[in-house]
C-alpha cells in the first residue's frame, strides 16, 4: 500500500508539471497577445517606442562666464561686463596697424623660424641620445591661441574686452601636453654665480620654470608653495616673502575686472611633474635637482639661484602639483620692452627708507620730471598702485612697458605671485602714489565707485570668476572680503583729496598736460 500511494503521488507531480509547463509556454502567450490587441491598434509601430523609457538627458556642461557673453542670468559677473562701463568705446580710438603691438606678417615669419630651429635641435639631441620618438615635428598654426593672443596686443591692453582668444588660451594652457621645461633666463643668468648666503636674492625666493605645449606655445609655471590658508608672518620682509601661485591666478581674473587688461592671462593646473616636466626636460642641472621625498612624493628644487637645499624643495603628492601658468608675452626681438624703476621703489634692505617714505611733497618732484609731467605716465603708475593695493603686492620695484605705445603706452602688471600674502593687514603705503599725488583717471575712479554697489560687490564677482579656474577655490574668503575693505580704503582717499582740492582738480578725463605744481596738495592729503 504505501509503494502505491507513493506512486500515485509521482503521478500527481508530473501531470503538474506538464500542466503549469502547457500554460506557461502555450497558454500564457496567447492571453498577452489578446490583452495588448486590446490596447492598441494592429500594426502601430510607435506604441513600443512609446512605452520604452526615454533616454536620459546627458550632463550639462559647466557653465562659464565671459566678459559680455552668455552665462548664468542672474549672474553678478556677467551683469558687470554688460554694464556701460565696459562696453563704450575706449580712448583714444585705434586708428590702424600703428596701434597693435605686432605686424602680422612679420610675427608670422619670426615664429615659423623658431619653430624650424627647435625641430632642428630635438632631432639633434635625440640623435645624440640614439633616441627614437613616433612625435611628428612641431608644426606652428597660424590659429593658435598663443599667436592670436600676441597678435591681439594693442596700445589699450593686452586683449581686447570680450575676446574669445584669451578663453580658449586659458583652456589650451590648462590641457595641452608639455614638450619642454626648463628654468627662465634670469634663473639660467644666476646658476653658478650666486650667493646663498645673500638675504636678499636677486631674483626672489621662488622657483619657476618655462614650460612650452604641443602647439609651441609657452607659459611661466609657479609652483605651489603655500597653503591658501596660510598668511605671510608679520616679521616677514616682502622681499624674502614666499611667491604664491594662486596669486598669480587671483591677479590675472582682478585685473580683467577693473578693465585694466594689464596681466598676462594666467591660470591654474595640476602638473605631473615626473611626465610634465623631468620627462621633456634636456636641462641636465634640472634633471639633477628631482628626488624622491621620504614621503614617496617627487620633489625638485632650485639648483642655486634661490635656496640651494633640498627642505625648500616643491614636492607632487606624489607626482601632480599645483601651480600657476602665466602665458608668455611676445620676444623682446619681435616687441621691446622697457623696464623702468618705480619712482616709488622701496629700499630692498633691512634698514632704510626710501625719499618717497619720509618726505610728504615727494610727488611734486615726480610731477615736474619727465616723462610725468607730459604724458599718462603718472596716472598709469596710479592705478598700478591701486591694482597692487588691493592685492596687497608691495613689491613693484620696477615695471615695464612696450616701446612701441610711447610714453602714454600702458604698463604691463607682471609678477603678482607676492599678493594676497595677509588678508587681515592693509598696508596703505602702496597706496602713496594716490595720496600724495591726489589724481586718479575718471574711467577707474567710475569701475571702482561700480564695484563698491551692492549689485557688482567686488568680493561677489571676483568669487564668481575664480569658479572658472581648475584650482578653486583660489582666494580664500577672508581674502575676498578684504578686497571689498580695501576698496573702500581708495574711495575715501580719492574722496579727501576732492574735498582737499576740488574734482576738477584730482580726477583727470583724458590724456594729461604740463602738471600744475602744487605743493600744499601732498602735505594736506599726508
Amino acid at each position: 500500500m504505501p509503494g502505491l500511494r507513493r506512486d500515485r503521488l509521482l503521478t500527481l507531480l508530473l501531470l503538474g508539471a506538464l500542466l503549469a509547463a502547457d500554460l506557461y509556454f502555450h497558454l500564457g502567450p496567447r492571453v498577452r497577445r489578446r490583452l495588448q490587441h486590446r490596447e492598441r491598434p494592429l500594426g502601430c509601430p510607435c506604441a513600443r517606442r512609446a512605452a520604452s523609457p526615454a533616454p536620459a538627458p546627458a550632463p550639462s556642461a559647466p557653465r562659464r562666464v565671459e566678459p559680455g557673453g552668455g552665462g548664468d542670468p542672474g549672474s553678478k559677473l556677467r551683469a558687470l561686463f554688460a554694464h556701460p562701463l565696459y562696453n563704450e568705446p575706449e580712448e583714444p580710438p585705434l586708428l590702424g596697424p600703428e596701434d597693435s603691438l605686432l605686424a602680422g606678417p612679420e610675427a608670422l615669419r619670426y615664429y615659423r623660424r623658431k619653430v624650424a630651429r627647435w625641430n632642428r635641435r630635438r632631432k639633434m639631441y635625440k640623435e645624440q641620445l640614439n633616441l627614437t620618438s613616433p612625435e611628428p615635428p612641431v608644426q606652428l598654426r597660424q590659429d593658435a591661441s598663443w599667436v592670436q593672443f600676441h597678435l591681439g596686443i594693442n596700445r589699450h591692453g593686452l586683449y581686447p574686452r570680450s575676446s574669445p582668444v584669451v578663453s580658449k588660451l586659458l583652456q589650451d594652457m590648462r590641457h595641452l601636453p608639455t614638450i619642454s621645461a626648463d628654468y627662465s633666463q634670469d634663473e639660467k643668468a644666476l646658476l653658478g654665480a650666486c650667493d646663498c648666503s645673500q638675504i636678499v636674492k636677486p631674483s626672489g625666493v621662488h622657483l619657476k620654470l618655462v614650460l612650452r605645449f604641443s602647439d609651441f606655445g609657452k607659459a611661466m609655471f609657479k609652483p605651489m608653495r603655500q597653503q591658501r590658508d596660510e598668511e605671510t608672518p608679520e616679521d616677514f620682509f616682502y622681499f624674502i616673502d614666499f611667491q604664491r601661485h594662486n596669486a598669480e591666478i587671483a591677479a590675472f581674473h582682478l585685473d580683467r575686472i577693473l578693465d585694466f587688461r594689464r596681466v598676462p592671462p594666467t591660470v591654474g593646473r595640476l602638473v605631473n611633474v615626473t611626465k610634465e616636466i623631468l620627462e621633456v626636460t634636456r636641462n641636465e642641472i634640472l634633471q639633477s635637482v628631482f628626488f624622491v621625498s621620504p614621503a614617496n612624493n617627487v620633489c625638485f628644487f632650485a639648483k642655486c639661484p634661490y635656496m640651494c637645499k633640498t627642505e625648500y624643495a616643491v614636492c607632487g603628492s606624489p607626482h601632480l602639483l599645483e601651480g600657476s601658468l602665466s602665458a608668455f608675452l611676445p620676444s623682446l626681438n619681435l616687441a621691446p620692452r622697457l623696464s623702468v624703476p618705480s619712482p616709488w621703489i622701496r629700499s630692498y634692505s633691512l634698514a632704510g627708507r626710501e625719499e618717497w617714505e619720509v618726505n610728504p611733497l615727494y610727488c611734486d618732484a615726480v610731477k615736474q620730471a619727465y616723462p610725468h609731467n607730459s604724458s599718462n605716465r603718472l596716472l598709469n603708475i596710479i592705478d598700478m598702485a591701486i591694482f597692487d593695493f588691493l592685492i596687497g603686492n608691495m613689491d613693484r620695484h620696477h615695471y615695464e612697458m612696450f616701446t612701441r605705445f610711447g610714453e602714454d603706452g600702458f604698463l604691463v602688471h607682471l609678477d603678482n605671485a607676492r599678493g594676497f600674502g595677509r588678508h587681515s593687514h592693509d598696508e596703505v603705503s602702496i597706496l602713496a602714489p594716490l595720496f600724495q599725488c591726489c589724481r586718479i583717471k575718471r574711467k577707474t575712479l567710475l569701475h571702482l565707485q561700480l564695484l563698491a554697489q551692492a549689485d557688482y560687490r567686488l568680493s561677489d564677482v571676483m568669487r564668481e570668476s575664480l569658479l572658472e579656474d581648475q584650482l578653486s577655490p583660489v582666494l580664500t574668503e577672508p581674502h575676498l572680503l578684504a578686497l571689498d575693505r580695501r576698496l573702500q580704503t581708495i574711495l575715501r582717499t580719492v574722496q579727501n583729496c576732492i574735498e582737499a582740492h576740488g574734482e576738477q582738480s584730482v580726477v583727470a578725463d583724458g590724456p594729461v598736460g604740463q602738471w600744475a605744481p602744487d605743493s600744499s596738495r601732498a602735505n594736506a592729503t599726508s
